[in-house]
């Protein structure tokens, strides 16, 4: 390892030949050759050794880096800062993540992160610091574009550690909340809910670190007034430098319109007059008005939970779960025939009129279903095909009634001309006898 040989230390005598220490010609090839800038100071700060991404990085040559002191690169303050890592260094073994921000032979000034670990020499004793930094220019870059989001986001979002402190947030969680600036940073989320939903939070914090994301937790923290703000909580992981799980970035949406809109709905439900009942995409059934049980005849434990497929036939399961794909790539299925049977046993005609029921990103989570009673109107159907029935056998009866009198009205025109004929026949034979007499 690095952190037990030095490169620069005094070479051993053997047989009077000079040997380097055991090791040492590997951690020259691994400093060499390492993408990262690295390099090798006393424990005073004199650079010992470095390698081509140091000079690449500062631009430097080599003969003006080596056996210079690292405070000719670096502010006073930074030297300072740099001092203390090397006695982090010597005290623990390694330091991690300390800022430098080096000057370059343009002038630039280069923002970099160090971690450093100890140099020994061979009985272990710590004699410098092997140093790899990492150049944060396109990170801080990053950065400032994420501040920068962050601030502007139309949301509050706000950025905490994982024990739950706020160590950011923009003008939308104060304005959000009605508190300052110097209420909120580095202050316990805990300071603005409740014990419960701390433990719920703390929980989701778990979640963000296995998983990296946690959607839709619902927090209710207290304003400055002490309104309880109800809001939905997104949460995606916050990452240090080496892709470690530091924190989170927390996204609140304010759902004291939506939940207003919700109740409304529920209220619109509760007391439509028609059966309703809202399900979910498997058909389980999430909610339902008085109207289902009334027309049902079950209790709600009985219907509450249960999958529709519980009421209705096989064959009708398919045709509702496909009623279902229909309400999710169109919005809304009209007049699908449903035959649920009731507590009863009674098999119930109905129609299902559905619409989509939506998250508060717009995807489609379930159905909202209309059931409307079929029995009346297949009656009416009924009673209408019966008279039907009624009238054609009537029409018929009078067909055969009009039959029998057209015949005999014409078997009567017939008699009529045959008692003419025979009168005319009759009063020939009369003026002939006339005439002969």
């Amino acid at each position: 390892m690095l952190n037990n040989i030095t490169p620069t230390e005094t070479a051993h005598t053997t047989n009077g030949h000079s040997t380097k220490p055991h090791g040492s010609l590997d951690a020259d090839i691994i400093i060499k050759n390492a993408p990262d800038p690295v390099f090798v100071s006393d424990l005073e700060g004199k650079i010992l050794s470095a390698n081509d991404a140091v000079y690449e990085l500062l631009g430097f040559r080599t003969d003006e880096v080596l056996e210079q002191s690292l405070s000719r690169f670096i502010s006073p303050e930074e030297t300072r800062e740099f001092t203390a890592a090397l006695r982090e260094v010597i005290e623990r073994g390694a330091t991690r993540n300390a800022r430098l921000n080096p000057r370059s032979a343009s002038g630039a000034i280069i923002a970099t992160s160090l971690n450093a670990s100890a140099l020994r020499d061979a009985d272990g004793k710590v004699i410098g610091a092997i140093g790899i930094l990492r150049d944060m220019r396109e990170l801080d870059k990053a950065q400032a574009y994420a501040d920068s989001l962050i601030k502007n986001a139309p949301d509050p979002v706000f950025v905490s550690d994982l024990e739950g402190k706020i160590l950011s947030a923009n003008d939308a969680v104060y304005e959000l909340l009605g508190f300052r600036t110097d209420e909120v940073l580095e202050q316990s989320l805990s300071r603005f809910i409740s014990p419960e939903e701390t433990r719920e939070f703390t929980a989701a914090l778990r979640e963000v670190i296995e998983r990296g994301v946690i959607r839709n937790t619902r927090l209710n923290p207290r304003s400055a007034s002490g309104e309880v703000i109800p809001t939905s909580l997104n949460a995606s992981a916050l990452r240090d430098t080496d892709g470690k799980v530091i924190g989170a970035i927390g996204i609140l949406r304010d759902m004291r319109e939506l939940d207003k809109a919700l109740a409304y709905s529920d209220s619109l439900i509760k007391n439509a007059p028609d059966p309703v009942f809202v399900s979910d995409l498997e058909g389980k059934i999430l909610q339902a008005n008085d109207a289902v049980y009334e027309l049902l005849g079950f209790r709600p434990d009985e219907v509450l939970e249960q999958s529709l497929s519980r009421f209705i036939s096989p064959e009708e399961t398919r045709e509702f779960l496909a009623a279902l794909k229909e309400v999710i790539e169109r919005g809304a299925t009209r007049n699908a025939r449903l035959n649920p049977r009731s507590a009863s046993g009674e098999i119930i005609p109905t129609t299902l009129n559905a619409s989509a029921l939506r998250d508060t990103d717009g995807k489609v989570i379930g159905a909202i279903g209309i059931l409307r009673d079929m029995r009346a109107y297949e009656k009416v159907v009924q009673d209408l095909q019966e008279s039907k029935a009624e009238l054609q056998e009537k029409i018929l009866d009078l067909e055969k009634f009009e039959e029998v009198v057209v015949g005999r009205e014409l078997k009567m025109i017939a008699l009529e001309k045959e008692v003419e004929n025979l009168k005319r026949e009759l009063a020939g034979i009369n003026r002939g006898q006339n005439k002969w007499t």
